[in-house]
């Protein structure tokens, strides 16, 4: 069988969906990868799969782009005749949505919902334009017949199937993309007097990047020896993004410890006290914090769709109204003076994890899914 995943960017499918394509290719499908390659394309073809360059614009891009996208999705669809299409992230969603349409192809059509954006949450004038033309185009690309939408997140699913009018026997939960609790694995904190808070994302205002630095201010008033680290790279793409002169000023300052981008998570993670994402974008279920969860460390993050949804509050982690530095400080410093709760958060945290987000169920879950709807194939 022939399966065809469309995605935005090779090093998203990598962090993201991987472990399901290996597990694809084992059961002896035809695996083929539709994406923007940045510098992973070789590794991809060295595990055996086929791969086909899309050009995807992560930053907007002109009409002549988008349908020049569009035109080579369509393109990829009918030269490769798949017998199934696993379409991750918005515009691979809505485009290949789009296409299936007007084609008029019967193929089974897997959508993973990993987040919404900004467009569903953010309040201004352009973001409420663009969530009234993303509607409409949601609603076109989710009435293919032989559908399964997987969502992340209770919120998620709820504004798509108002959109789409979908019903029950079209979605699917699964939290999250999970984790490998066998490398994201749950060491004791180490015993040391100062406390290590730490971040890791793409760097972006969304992610709630400068509400952590001033958080970080507020913490380090009354704990100075406070350690703060900020892990990921800013996102060029992205109009949004964090500036380099903003985090050599911040290091400069003495407020964080730059990280940058770092393949050791787990090793970090395991060295930290705290993890926190304080996001307010469009998240399914961020993957960092079930890492966190995984190494079996308290959480602080937002009551933000797919963040609250990473956590039991009050139990694994603590959730703050997002784009609030001086509460997301305060819960911060909650877990610093009580080192017995942030220790027992961290081991429930772990139950968590594996109880939701071992990333053996997501990949055979997913497999459970491409089997059903081949055999209902139509």
């Amino acid at each position: 069988m022939k399966l065809l995943y469309i995605i935005n960017v090779d090093w998203f499918f990598i962090s993201h969906r991987l472990p399901i394509a290996v597990e694809a290719l084992n059961n002896g499908y035809d695996v083929t990868i539709a994406c923007n390659f940045t510098k992973h394309k070789q590794e991809l073809i060295d595990m055996g799969f086929t791969v086909v360059e899309i050009p995807f614009s992560r930053s907007g891009g002109s009409i002549v782009s988008e349908v020049k996208t569009l035109k080579a999705i369509r393109a990829l669809i009918q030269s490769q005749k798949p017998d199934l299409i696993h379409a991750v992230t918005i515009k691979p969603v809505l485009y290949t949505g789009l296409v299936l349409k007007t084609i008029g192809k019967k193929i089974p059509f897997v959508v993973a919902i990993s987040g919404l954006g900004y467009v569903f949450t953010a309040s201004s004038l352009r973001a409420k334009v663009t969530k009234f033309i993303a509607s409409f185009v949601y609603k076109i690309a989710l009435s293919h017949k032989n559908k399964t939408i997987i969502f992340q997140n209770r919120s998620d699913e709820k504004i798509l199937t108002n959109v789409a009018k979908l019903e029950a026997k079209d979605k699917v939960l699964i939290k999250g993309s999970g984790a490998d609790l066998s490398v994201y694995t749950c060491i004791p904190e180490t015993q040391k007097a100062d406390v290590i808070v730490s971040m890791a994302c793409r760097l972006l205002r969304e992610k709630g990047v400068y509400e952590y630095i001033d958080a970080a201010r507020l913490v380090k008033k009354q704990f100075p020896n406070t350690k703060f680290l900020l892990i990921g790279t800013p996102d060029l793409d992205n109009p949004n993004t964090v500036k380099q002169d903003e985090i050599d000023s911040w290091v400069d300052e003495g407020v964080i410890e730059y990280l940058g981008q770092r393949n050791d998570i787990p090793s970090i993670f395991s060295n930290s006290n705290i993890i926190t994402l304080p996001s307010f974008y469009g998240e399914g279920v961020p993957k960092v914090l079930i890492e966190a969860a995984a190494c079996g460390r308290a959480i602080v993050t937002t009551t933000n769709p797919g963040c609250k949804d990473a956590i039991i509050d009050g139990e694994t982690g603590l959730a703050v109204p997002p784009m609030n530095s001086k509460l997301l400080a305060d819960a911060i410093i909650e877990l610093i003076k009580t080192p017995s709760k942030r220790i027992s958060m961290g081991l429930k945290a772990r139950l968590f994890a594996e109880q939701e987000f071992d990333v053996k169920a997501v990949v055979k879950t997913h497999l459970a899914i491409y089997d059903k709807m081949l055999r209902s194939k139509v």
